[in-house]
């Protein structure tokens, strides 16, 4: 077996990458660039997200650092999501990520159509 030097630097960004890349992960940082919110609100505003994920997701995120959990003594407590220094240096390229999908979701579908209409075709010969 040969030893390739690059091995360890590709773990470590698929490790960085499946954290900051799924869904959900980039839904919250985004949301979070406005500012801290409660859990209730990132609920509201993450649509289709249960909330077991969003627990995982928000868990993971202050794992790695990015994310800041901050409960106030209240009845009921108060548990506020903010991002940290880290957090917000992922904003960009998350919102960057965020607007480009944006932008482009109309010819993604329309190119998804076309792929799916000529597959269906050659099927059917």
């Amino acid at each position: 077996m040969v030893h390739d030097p690059k091995a360890p630097v590709c773990r470590g960004i698929n490790e960085v990458l499946q954290r900051i890349g799924d869904k959900w992960s980039v839904l919250v940082v985004q949301i979070l660039s406005g500012g801290p919110k409660r859990f209730s609100e990132l609920k509201r505003e993450i649509l289709g997200i249960s909330q077991r994920m969003l627990t995982l997701t928000l868990r993971g995120l202050e794992r790695d650092g990015l994310v800041t959990r901050t409960v106030t003594p209240t009845i009921p407590p108060r548990v506020d999501y903010e991002l940290t220094e880290l957090g917000h240096s992922l904003r960009g390229p998350v919102c960057a990520l965020a607007g480009w999908a944006t932008e482009n979701i109309a010819a993604i579908h329309e190119a998804q159509v076309e792929f799916d209409a000529a597959h269906d075709e050659a099927r059917a010969a």
